[in-house]
């Protein structure tokens, strides 16, 4: 019998660091890495748009893998719950070793490792976020769970960091590859003992068609999902063109800068003070509503690098677009525990496939609208217009899903 769950300071860091090696390094390690690919000569903005796709493509189907697991496992014979930390464990191995291949001399192979990535980001973002928020509640401490959204910014803030360090040292992309899968390596070492004792009680995921009594699913019609579902979709689609090429926006904006990698470090840190702030807000509230404004933040943090492409205004709206990153999955996976109380993993899937879906059309988009225009910043602005406007209207949808659907805290007598 497996020891008792780890102390709560435990599984918070757990939780951090395994969304730090999952998103921070998995997925966008990339992003810093893609000016130096340029410069390698390895890649060109079409190819680099296409590995985006492929590993936003992964975490798509990843995430859909997640929400039909209960059918998927059934056609596979398997009828026993399945073991959460098991899957985060082998999400996390497979990350590293993931990265360490991009580090190869082997181009027509990167788009499947990039791919792969993103299907085992998914795999450990769905179950390490519903494992820790699960033993969390449980110690009667559900607000330390926005805590643990704080670890992709940490993983954006240490591979910008050191990708800025490579820069200056004159290092090759395939050497930034390879420093990132070490350090995914080390850092699921460091916390494989707390995901591998697990918890008896609550370490497996139960398939939601059996765990949800008959009524949990009924109090909230199909429109009332999907709106939120695509809502949430535009969130993926709103910031994707600016996680995914901001350094290479900026060089084409401020040439020869010293600053220029500086940038996504500090959406990193801008993500990790968002998280904190979110933990801080308790209390009854309308989690759409705060949805809504966090959108309006990341809109207004695209926008202040188009009305100012200086130091201070991608500086600015860095730090605008990463305040509430991980904030906006923290209030949608409280806003889906208050929908599905009995069985929060399906629709979980279901918004995070949502948010992928968004990711795979902002590059290549992106890339066609680069390869019709005069020049990289005119294609880069119009895309990011584009961004901008899709989250106004995310914004827009969960203001209006607000009164169309009052909460519980809102109803009369509620």
């Amino acid at each position: 019998m497996r020891a008792a769950v780890a102390s709560p300071g435990r599984v918070v860091v757990a939780g951090m660091v395994s969304l730090a090696v999952a998103m921070g390094i998995g997925r966008f390690a990339f992003t810093p890495l893609l000016p130096m690919m340029l410069a390698d000569g390895v890649v060109d903005l079409a190819t680099a748009s296409w590995l985006a796709s492929a590993n936003y493509l992964g975490y798509l189907l990843g995430a859909l893998a997640c929400t039909f697991q209960p059918w998927l496992w059934r056609r596979l014979g398997i009828h026993a719950p399945i073991d959460a930390p098991a899957l985060v464990l082998g999400g996390l191995a497979a990350t590293s070793v993931l990265t360490l291949g991009m580090a190869l001399p082997w181009p027509q192979g990167w788009p499947a490792l990039r791919f792969a990535a993103g299907v085992a980001s998914a795999f450990v973002f769905i179950f390490t976020s519903s494992w820790c928020l699960t033993q969390l509640a449980r110690l009667a401490l559900p607000a330390m769970g926005a805590l643990i959204f704080a670890g992709p910014g940490g993983g954006i803030v240490l591979c910008g960091l050191a990708a800025t360090v490579m820069v200056a040292w004159q290092g090759s992309a395939a050497l930034g590859w390879l420093v990132f899968g070490v350090l995914a390596a080390a850092l699921t070492a460091a916390i494989w003992p707390v995901f591998a004792r697990g918890n008896p009680s609550a370490a497996s995921v139960t398939p939601p068609a059996a765990a949800a009594p008959p009524h949990a699913d009924g109090a909230h019609g199909a429109t009332e999902i999907a709106l939120l579902a695509f809502a949430y979709g535009l969130a993926g689609f709103g910031y994707i063109i600016t996680a995914t090429f901001l350094p290479v926006i900026a060089r084409q904006s401020l040439p020869g800068s010293p600053w220029l990698d500086m940038f996504w470090p500090i959406l990193g840190a801008g993500v990790v003070v968002g998280v904190l702030v979110a933990s801080r807000i308790r209390g009854p509230g309308d989690q759409r509503l705060r949805l809504a404004v966090c959108y309006l933040l990341q809109a207004l943090g695209i926008a202040a690098g188009l009305w100012s492409p200086t130091l201070a205004g991608f500086a600015i709206g860095s730090l605008l677009l990463g305040l509430p990153f991980t904030a906006i999955t923290f209030f949608a996976l409280q806003e889906v525990r208050r929908l599905r109380p009995a069985a929060p993993s399906g629709l979980i899937g279901l918004i995070t496939a949502m948010y992928g879906t968004g990711q795979i059309v902002g590059p290549p988009m992106a890339a066609a609208l680069l390869a019709r225009s005069r020049n990289p910043a005119e294609g880069f602005a119009l895309s990011l217009q584009i961004a901008a406007g899709g989250l106004a209207v995310g914004a827009l949808i969960y203001a209006l899903m607000s009164r169309l659907y009052p909460s519980s805290e809102r109803r009369p007598g509620g």
